[in-house]
């Protein structure tokens, strides 16, 4: 088992995950990783733009200033991000992380 270097509250779909006495689940490490790096897309407002956009070329932009913005978490190796469009509101995102080797996230939005 891998030493715990990051340790959060679990968040699915938005809401807090409780457990059976109502007390919030933990996350760590990989997931938490992978939790900040959604929840930093999110604020960013890159996730409207690329709603918003219908030309290719500009969501294709979005898309790599959202890669851009992953490779800013010191968690994540610089150069190893890719996000791609997996259709019907799917991106997958790949990266390799410094501590817990390769990442890879679905979100639909």
């Amino acid at each position: 088992m891998s030493k715990l270097l990051y340790v959060d509250l679990l968040i699915i779909n938005g809401n807090f995950v409780l457990g059976p006495g109502n007390e919030p689940t933990l996350c760590n490490n990989r997931v938490s990783i992978s939790q900040d790096i959604v929840h930093s897309i999110i604020e960013s407002g890159l996730v409207k733009e690329l709603i918003a956009e219908r030309s290719p070329v500009l969501r294709a932009d979005i898309l790599l200033r959202m890669e851009l913005l992953v490779e800013t978490d010191s968690r994540i190796v610089p150069g190893t991000v890719h996000i791609s469009d997996g259709g019907n509101g799917d991106y997958f995102i790949d990266a390799e992380t410094n501590d817990f080797g390769s990442l890879s996230l679905r979100e639909t939005l």
